[in-house]
């Protein structure tokens, strides 16, 4: 029976020093080629604030430690195991910086990217739907903004004023389309429209991307429709908004000459894309018996239903989704909510309930007194700043506005318009920051 322990113990024995062996060689491989040699612990705390930390760090030594001068000018890129530790270095804080350390390099924190096309006089709408993404939104933002070359000093003196915003990067491109087939692009439906089919393709290194028309406004932060791309299931590649909710006012299901998704199409003013996957994907069609790839597929298209397509782009997207439906995930009418939501008659149930998450002023409402309910929303965020105290004293003179409107059937929903706008500003702006 003692032999029987003695070996046990022996084992054990031999256990824990293998543990603590393997412990200090992973350490030190995970701090190898840290920047910087033997930086203070100032500078190292300075660098992972700049990384993206949040809060105060794990200095090495404090001033109410009770053990003054333990840990001072000592690299903690460079630790030593526990037993081989100078007499004045503090072993503990050396593991929790570590183990920081270790953490913040193998979780980055996720950039969101938001595309845009802009030509003719879009430089003012597009300008403040980046404003009403920034103003809510908590993660960084890419945005990626294609534009005609004339508009590109315009895009730069407005947006380079924005610097002082750390989670917003831009990066202007020219409007691009395929050299022999140019032409044909830029004059379908509108100026530049198309050039939204061709992001997969420009935009080879970004995996995930939301592009939205010039005319939207966010009401809640992009981090939420960005959100979606994890409830895609294994087949989907692209999230859209159908076009219409009661058939009966539909235009796809009634008046189109192609195929379109569903009972009543869907809207691409706001489509969310795993462009990896629709990159790889190979669709079905009805051109050939032949599956084929993202830019493969458009001119083929083009060619075939140019004739009796009426929305350009849009209605190739739709084309393409009626082949191959399994690819589309389908959001709610609140994330896409357009005049036809409530110009007859409110028919978006999802928006009644929750709010209105992204609002879509086609047909030109924010510039005329067609739907001035519209038009209200877009002036409050046109003329809004960036200071907190601006944000939240938005509501109530956008609330008056508002209700001016109620002559007319989108005015009669208003409150609608602001419920999820309240809750917003709220959570970003009324809570401790601490608890955002």
């Amino acid at each position: 029976m003692r032999r029987y322990l003695r070996v046990v113990g022996l084992c054990l024995a031999c256990g824990f020093c293998s543990l603590l062996y393997a412990f200090s060689q992973l350490a030190v491989s995970l701090e190898e080629g840290a920047a910087g040699g033997r930086r203070p612990q100032a500078a190292a705390m300075g660098s992972w604030l700049a990384d993206g930390g949040r809060g105060p760090g794990r200095g090495a030594g404090s001033a109410g430690s009770g053990r003054p001068g333990r840990c001072k000018d000592f690299s903690l890129c460079y630790w030593n195991p526990y037993w081989m530790l100078p007499s004045d270095v503090c072993g503990m804080n050396c593991f929790w910086e570590a183990a920081l350390r270790y953490s913040l390099k193998t979780q980055p924190t996720e950039k969101m990217h938001l595309a845009v096309v802009a030509c003719g006089e879009r430089l003012e709408e597009t300008v403040t739907m980046l404003k009403s993404a920034l103003i809510f939104s908590v993660k960084p933002l890419q945005v990626h903004i294609f534009a005609e070359d004339q508009l590109h000093n315009s895009f730069k003196d407005r947006l380079d004023s924005w610097s002082f915003l750390q989670r917003f990067n831009y990066t202007l491109y020219p409007i691009t389309f395929p050299s022999d087939s140019a032409v044909e692009w830029k004059k379908l439906f509108k100026p530049c429209a198309s050039q939204r089919l061709f992001l997969p393709l420009i935009l080879k290194e970004v995996d995930s991307l939301l592009y939205v028309d010039t005319d939207i406004l966010f009401l809640r932060p992009v981090d939420d429709i960005w959100s979606l791309l994890k409830k895609f299931n294994s087949t989907q590649i692209a999230a859209m908004a159908p076009e219409h909710e009661e058939p009966r006012i539909g235009w796809y299901n009634r008046f189109a000459r192609h195929p379109y998704y569903g009972k009543t199409g869907v809207n691409s003013g706001v489509m969310l894309m795993n462009m990896t996957r629709m990159r790889r994907k190979y669709f079905k069609n009805d051109m050939t018996t032949a599956r084929l790839q993202w830019g493969d597929i458009l001119m083929p298209l083009l060619k075939k239903y140019k004739l009796n397509i009426t929305w350009g782009d849009q209605d190739l997207l739709n084309i393409m989704f009626f082949h191959n439906p399994e690819s589309l995930f389908v959001f709610p009418c609140q994330w896409n909510y357009r005049p036809d939501h409530c110009i007859y008659g409110s028919n978006c149930r999802e928006a009644e309930e929750e709010g209105v998450f992204i609002l879509h002023g086609n047909r030109g409402v924010y510039h005329d007194d067609k739907q001035p309910a519209f038009r209200a929303m877009y002036e409050a965020l046109r003329n809004c700043s960036f200071e907190d105290n601006a944000i939240r004293s938005l509501l109530k003179p956008l609330e008056m506005e508002l209700q001016k409107t109620v002559h007319t059937y989108c005015g009669k929903t208003y409150k609608i318009f602001i419920k999820q706008l309240t809750k917003s500003i709220r959570n970003r702006y009324d809570t401790p920051p601490k608890e955002r």
